[in-house]
């Protein structure tokens, strides 16, 4: 129950920081192109390869705080952390088809559960 509290706990923070991204960026960086959305993509994919790093290579991050930072504050930040991390892992391991098919499947899939869902919206969509 101790590590699911710190799960939801890292989670909040995660999405609190996204949403001050997503508002500092725009004004900062100007609206024609998603920057935070991007900045929070790229950071979350640098941070989860740094904790997971060091969780399998020294004694400096616990299992508990691994979990919580990255399934917690990177899960509430980004989940392209996770699917970075996954992909890169199985590359470095050599696992070239199953890398790539996870490329390719989580882009097909997310593009067309997207389409999906953008279809259905509008189908059920109220007029105003």
């Amino acid at each position: 129950m101790k590590l699911f509290l710190l799960v939801c706990f890292a989670g909040a923070i995660g999405t609190g920081a996204r949403y001050l991204v997503g508002l500092w960026a725009p004004r900062m960086l100007g609206a024609g192109f998603p920057y935070g959305t991007l900045i929070v993509n790229v950071v979350g994919c640098f941070l989860i390869a740094l904790v997971a790093q060091l969780a399998t290579q020294t004694t400096l991050v616990s299992p508990v705080l691994r979990t919580t930072l990255m399934t917690g504050f990177m899960g509430g930040l980004t989940t392209y952390s996770s699917f970075n991390y996954e992909t890169t892992r199985l590359l470095s391991e050599k696992s070239w088809g199953t890398g790539l098919g996870n490329v390719g499947i989580t882009l097909a899939s997310c593009f067309a559960a997207g389409l999906l869902g953008l279809a259905l919206g509008r189908r059920f969509a109220i007029p105003s």
